[in-house]
């Protein structure tokens, strides 16, 4: 019900073109006053105060999946960067440690030249190819064979004396029975006085044992044995071990001295073989079928 006390001079407003002029001429009117007067800088920033909050509220969501995911990729680079810290740090301990191994290889090849250099026996350099897993014999494997020269029989040495002897030969390979291997034998001297002995490998672990000396044997603790030459095969002179206990048993008249080698085949990885002339010498495989034929 219309209103008796209101009077409408006009049944329409006006059109909307007239609308739309009389809005552009506002807002160049606005423009123009605002880029020659500081009039309307207030009402902004009054309308930027108001709005703000509203600009907080509608940006809140945006903000918040990029710090999800910023943290997310900060957690992700850090544990990245610990990654390549830590395989850095290996790889720094592994250089550490292969720089050593080399200055310890370096260091014991120059003392076997010089090994080599005083003896007027010709020499093979070998390098340990892996060690068999065997609990019952002491034996390495070396990577070269008769193709360099090595014949079963000839020994093998390093500076610090005799390793033992050659065994077994493929034309790659050659196999190496240790002093401290049961099925070795070597014919030694006291350096303190020439006697002649033979030391043989022993039941106690990393020993040798000179067996079958009668009780007054001139033996005492801390003789050294050397190769004495008998035989052929191990060139006189060489260190062998040093003894460490004598066991003299009055009632059976024999006593028996245990020695310490000298050499350390478990400390390095490379040696000399000495091309001795092992011709019309019976080979370690020959003893080994001989003892055991009897």
């Amino acid at each position: 019900m219309r209103d008796p006390g209101t009077l409408r001079l006009f049944k329409r407003g006006p059109s909307i073109e007239v609308r739309l002029v009389l809005l552009l001429a506002i807002c160049l009117g606005l423009i123009v006053s605002d880029a020659h007067w500081p009039v309307l800088g207030p009402v902004r920033q009054a309308i930027s105060v108001a709005i703000y909050p509203f600009q907080r509220l509608v940006m809140a969501p945006r903000e918040a999946i990029d710090y999800v995911d910023s943290w997310s990729h900060a957690a992700t680079l850090a544990r990245e960067e610990q990654d390549a810290l830590r395989r850095q740090q290996i790889e720094m301990a592994q250089l550490v440690t292969h720089s050593a191994q080399l200055t310890t290889e370096n260091e014991q090849l120059r003392r076997l030249l010089g090994v080599s250099e005083s003896i007027s026996q010709k020499s093979v350099a070998v390098e340990v190819f892996y060690e068999p897993p065997n609990a019952f014999s002491h034996r390495l494997v070396f990577n070269k064979g008769s193709n360099a020269g090595i014949a079963p029989g000839m020994p093998v040495i390093d500076e610090g004396g005799v390793v033992g002897q050659i065994v077994r030969v493929t034309p790659f390979t050659s196999e190496a029975a240790l002093l401290i291997d049961d099925q070795v034998s070597i014919p030694v001297q006291v350096l303190r006085n020439g006697l002649r002995l033979i030391a043989f490998g022993s039941d106690e672990i990393g020993k040798l044992e000179v067996r079958y000396l009668t009780a007054n044997v001139d033996v005492q603790m801390g003789d050294t044995l050397v190769t004495s030459g008998i035989g052929g095969l191990f060139p006189a002179g060489l260190s062998v071990g040093r003894v460490v206990k004598v066991d003299r048993d009055p009632g059976t008249g024999f006593s028996m001295a245990v020695a310490e080698p000298l050499s350390h085949p478990e400390r390095y990885r490379h040696f000399l073989v000495l091309k001795v002339d092992v011709s019309g010498i019976p080979q370690p495989q020959e003893f080994e079928n001989a003892a055991g034929s009897h």
